[in-house]
């Protein structure tokens, strides 16, 4: 299994940007991450 590019300091970051209402296509584009994963869930 492959280690996450992300610390858990980021992870939290990432996860309190989404309650914070900021839209999942911001959030992801803020990270370095590749487009098809997203670490948080999609707005509904």
């Amino acid at each position: 299994m492959k280690h996450s590019k992300f610390n858990e300091e980021q992870i939290i970051g990432i996860l309190k940007e989404q309650e914070a209402g900021m839209a999942t296509a911001d959030v992801c584009r803020r990270r370095p991450a590749h487009g098809a994963v997203a670490l948080v869930p999609l707005d509904v």
